[in-house]
């Protein structure tokens, strides 16, 4: 049985950062699958790839923030830094041989959904209407960096 089930409350109505969320919903529930299921080789596995695909979505977060010229994009930041010095701490302590997965679990569910609800909500409409941009002076972001990669 999944520990987070995504619902529409979690949406931001971007739909490429709603599919990174679900994404680290996905490594949430697969980590609470390997501690309920005591296997150490798992939760290594999965806390590994969940700490580099989390480092890979922030900082595609952050550059859709920055593209949309969001008041708050260094206090944004600096939360997903703080995050992931924690979730580190939590990897050093696993690594020398500390059971942390039901701290890290709950410490994982509780920090997205209320980022997710609350930081993220705040810059979501900036970035919508950066990617939705129909003036041609003001090409979305999308658009850019398309035109950066196929030229």
């Amino acid at each position: 049985m999944a520990l987070i089930v995504w619902t529409d409350d979690l949406s931001t109505g971007i739909p490429v950062i709603d599919n990174q969320h679900q994404r680290i919903v996905d490594y949430i529930n697969k980590l609470h699958h390997a501690q309920e299921h005591h296997s150490r080789e798992e939760v290594s596995v999965v806390l590994d790839e969940l700490v580099d695909y989390t480092l890979s979505h922030f900082a595609f977060e952050e550059s859709l923030m920055e593209e949309a010229g969001y008041n708050f994009l260094n206090a944004h930041k600096k939360v997903h830094q703080l995050f992931v010095k924690r979730v580190a701490d939590y990897q050093q302590r696993f690594k020398i041989g500390e059971s942390i997965e039901e701290e890290l679990i709950h410490t994982l569910r509780a920090w997205l959904i209320n980022h997710i609800k609350n930081d993220d909500r705040d810059y979501s409409e900036d970035v919508r209407r950066n990617l939705g941009q129909a003036d041609p002076a003001h090409e979305s972001w999308l658009k850019r960096k398309l035109s950066k990669i196929f030229g």
